[in-house]
C-alpha cells in the first residue's frame, strides 16, 4: 500500500462560489509582514546575521558576528517604511492583515498601537522570523505557543491567524494541532480558501502569495521599479476580475514588507495599483480574518469518509460490491492512492488500471468502458 499526501486535485473543475459579501467579483487582500526586529541577529541569540530579503545584493549569513548594514535595512522598515505604508493604507481606506513576528512586535510597541487603531488585523507571523526547517518537532511546538503567548501579552488578544513563511514540513500540522487559529495560510496551492483535515482538526487554509509579493524587489527574477510591481499586480487583478465577472470569484492576495515596498520609489506603484482596484465596482477588500469568518459561514467543511485513508478490509467492503469484479477493489487498495483519487472520477481511474493490469483470463469481456458505465454511477452516489 502506498499513499500519497499531496492534493493535487484541489476543487477540480468546478471551485464553488466564494459568494463574497455584496456580490463581489473579487476579493482583494493585503498582507504587511511586520518582522523589524524579529530576523536572525546575534541581538537575538542567533548564531548569524540575517540574509534574507533586503536590498543587499547576494547577502550570505555572517556566523558569529552582526551585520551593520543588514541590521539597518530592516531598521528602515520599522522607523520610516512601516508610517509610510501606514499613511497610504489609512488615507485610502483600505484595511489590512498584519502578519507579525511576535518578538519583533514586542520591540515596536507604537507600530502596534498604530495597527490596532486602524483596526488592523494582526495574525502571527511565528516567534521570531527564522528558518524551521530544521527545527526538531518538539522544539518548533514550543516555538508556536511561545509566539502565541508573546503576541497575546504584546497585544491583548491571542492571534486567530497564523503564518510562517520559513516553515517546515511539520508546522502546518502543528499549527493546526495548536486549536486555536481560525486559518493557516503556509500555503500557495490556491486562489481560494480550503479545509485540511489534521486528525479531529478541521483548519481553514487561506492560501497566501509569492508571486504578487514585493519580495521580488530582494530576488532574482523580480522587480526593479514601482512600475513593474504596479503591472503585474494589475494585470493579475484584471485576469481574476474578468474570471468573476464570468461567473468564477476569486481571491487576490498582495504581501508586502515595511524594508521592501515602504521604500518611496517603490510605494509609488502600490499606489497606483490600489487607485486601480477602487475605480471597480463590485470588489471586496477583507482582512484575512473577515475571509475566514465569512468562508466558515458560507462553506464549512463536511467530512465523508475518504477512500484513501481506509484500511484494506473497509475498502473491499466499502467498493467491492459496486465492481463487477471484487479483485478489482483488494488490487486497487494496494496502488498509490491520495486525495485525488478520493472522488468519483479519480477512484474509477484507479479500478481501471487494475483491469488494464489484469490477464485476459481475468478481464474476459470487461472493458473499462463497461466498467464505467456500470461503477462511475455508483461512485458519484457516494464521493465528491
Amino acid at each position: 500500500m502506498i499513499r500519497y499526501p499531496r492534493n493535487l486535485r484541489g476543487y477540480g473543475p468546478n471551485a464553488p462560489d466564494p459568494h463574497w459579501p455584496g456580490g463581489a467579483r473579487i476579493a482583494v487582500q493585503f498582507v504587511l509582514n511586520y518582522e523589524e526586529g524579529g530576523e536572525n541577529c546575534l541581538l537575538h541569540g542567533d548564531a548569524a546575521s540575517e540574509a534574507f530579503l533586503s536590498d543587499i545584493p547576494g547577502a550570505t549569513p555572517w556566523p558569529g558576528q552582526r551585520h551593520w548594514n543588514m541590521e539597518s535595512i530592516y531598521d528602515y522598515g520599522a522607523r520610516a517604511g512601516f508610517w509610510r505604508l501606514h499613511r497610504l493604507f489609512t488615507g485610502m481606506g483600505v484595511p489590512l492583515t498584519i502578519y507579525g513576528v511576535a518578538s519583533a512586535l514586542a520591540r515596536s510597541p507604537e507600530q502596534v498601537a498604530a495597527m490596532q487603531e486602524a483596526d488592523w488585523e494582526i495574525a502571527s507571523h511565528g516567534l521570531k522570523w527564522v528558518d524551521h526547517k530544521d527545527m526538531p518537532e518538539a522544539e518548533e511546538r514550543a516555538a508556536i505557543a511561545e509566539a502565541v503567548r508573546l503576541h497575546t501579552e504584546v497585544t491583548g488578544t491571542r492571534p486567530r491567524g497564523w503564518y510562517t513563511g520559513r516553515c517546515s514540513v511539520n508546522t502546518v500540522r502543528l499549527v493546526a494541532e495548536e486549536g486555536g487559529f481560525d486559518y493557516i495560510s503556509d500555503c500557495y496551492d490556491d486562489d481560494l480558501p480550503h479545509w485540511m483535515e489534521f486528525g479531529t482538526c478541521d483548519q481553514l487554509m487561506i492560501p497566501y502569495t509569492l508571486e504578487c509579493n514585493d519580495m521580488r524587489f530582494a530576488a532574482s527574477p523580480g522587480w526593479v521599479t514601482g512600475r513593474d510591481f504596479e503591472s503585474y499586480l494589475t494585470d493579475t487583478f484584471d485576469t481574476l476580475y474578468a474570471e468573476g465577472q464570468a461567473g468564477a470569484p476569486r481571491m487576490m492576495t498582495v504581501g508586502l514588507h515595511c524594508r521592501l515596498i515602504g521604500r518611496p520609489g517603490k510605494i509609488a506603484g502600490l499606489r497606483r495599483f490600489i487607485d486601480h482596484v477602487q475605480r471597480h465596482t463590485d470588489v471586496w477588500c477583507p482582512r484575512r480574518i473577515d475571509i475566514a469568518d465569512h468562508w466558515a459561514a458560507t462553506h464549512p467543511h463536511r467530512r465523508f469518509e475518504r477512500p484513501s485513508q481506509m484500511d484494506h478490509a473497509r475498502f473491499v467492503e466499502v467498493f467491492g460490491p459496486l465492481l463487477p469484479a471484487p479483485w478489482i477493489a483488494d488490487r486497487a487498495w494496494q496502488i498509490e492512492l491520495g486525495p485525488a483519487h478520493d472522488t468519483a472520477v479519480g477512484l474509477l481511474n484507479a479500478f481501471s488500471r487494475i483491469l488494464r493490469q489484469a490477464t485476459p483470463s481475468e478481464r474476459g469481456d470487461l472493458t473499462c468502458a463497461a466498467l464505467e458505465a456500470q461503477t462511475l454511477p455508483r461512485l458519484q452516489a457516494l464521493l465528491p
